[in-house]
């Protein structure tokens, strides 16, 4: 059996005491699934221009984040998912 590469793990083990868990919806297909299957990630807006922030004061710069859920399938097509970056993978000698 090959080593797997992926960087999750495609089992969990659900034990009854953790009873009825909760469901998440998938930001981009509105798939629902278990909030354990989902990838979070971070959407939000952040100023980089180092000149621009010189110029506006900290506390007038009004920055949001958003944290949403991926389901596997969307997070392997848009490539959330990154393969290669395995805690295995990382400890291969080349």
């Amino acid at each position: 059996m090959p080593i797997s590469t992926a960087p999750y793990r495609r089992r969990y083990e659900h034990t009854s005491t953790r009873g009825s868990e909760g469901t998440v919806t998938c930001a981009f297909c509105k798939r629902r699934l278990p909030r354990w299957k989902a990838f979070v990630k971070y959407r939000g807006f952040r100023i980089n221009d180092p000149i621009l922030m010189r110029q506006v004061p900290r506390y007038q710069i009004h920055t949001f984040s958003q944290k949403i859920y991926v389901c596997p399938s969307c997070a392997r097509t848009r490539k959330i998912v990154q393969p290669g970056k395995s805690v295995r993978k990382k400890h291969l000698n080349f």
